[in-house]
């Protein structure tokens, strides 16, 4: 949203003020009517699996959910880890707690630590939909901060980090991604509560096709 916060303004005819955050704390805010759009990032349904757990009288089925562009995910590593490529059944090891030192995958004799977003981001729900078939993230000590930018900072600074984190945030910094031999999707949507109004649907619209543009 925010790279092309001005040009969906424009096509819009809005004005946004974007706030962004974890999936979850987005919806959170829908509902409390703070705002009239949750920005989520891993399918809708592990994110009300989450927030229903802490609060299971909120009118989940309510929520309308509207694709505005389809990315991956990427596992970012520090430039100085020499490790460039593993199968994606050892990442599953790493992830279940099964893999613990850098030397099993090919590294360095180094604990890896796992770097993510806080519980309800929409990363990790597609990485444990998609490559972990519906089994949580299970590591000791996993380094926790609030939004995918932060995770690669913190990659940046650590040899021994992993960092979960959208690819065009791994691509924008100085970090790596590490090969897996396979692709995780993830889908970026626009959450309303209750059907979208006209003027929301034109911002909804304008979101799709402009961030479609800049996809192609």
């Amino acid at each position: 949203m925010e790279p092309y916060q001005t040009a969906i303004e424009a096509s819009s005819g809005h004005k946004l003020t974007v706030f962004p955050n974890k999936s979850s704390l987005g919806l959170l805010a829908l509902f409390d009517k703070r705002a009239d759009f949750a920005m989520i990032s891993g399918p809708l349904e592990n994110e009300v699996a989450h927030l229903k757990a802490a609060n299971p009288k909120l009118p989940f089925e309510m929520l309308r959910v509207f694709n505005i562009l389809h990315t991956r995910m990427a596992f970012a590593v520090n430039k100085d880890n020499p490790v460039q490529e593993i199968t994606a059944d050892k990442m599953r090891g790493i992830l279940l707690g099964e893999i613990t030192n850098w030397r099993d995958v090919g590294g360095r004799d180094q604990s890896i630590r796992i770097v993510q977003v806080r519980e309800g981001g929409g990363v990790q729900a597609s990485v444990e939909t998609e490559l972990l078939d519906g089994k949580s993230i299970n590591v000791l000590n996993p380094t926790r901060v609030q939004i995918s930018s932060q995770v690669v900072k913190i990659v940046e600074q650590l040899p021994e980090a992993l960092g979960l984190a959208q690819l065009s945030i791994v691509m924008k910094s100085n970090t790596r991604e590490l090969k897996i031999g396979r692709s995780i999707e993830q889908h970026l949507s626009l959450v309303t509560l209750g059907d979208p109004t006209p003027q929301m649907h034109k911002v909804i619209d304008a979101a799709h096709q402009i961030a479609s543009a800049a996809a192609d």
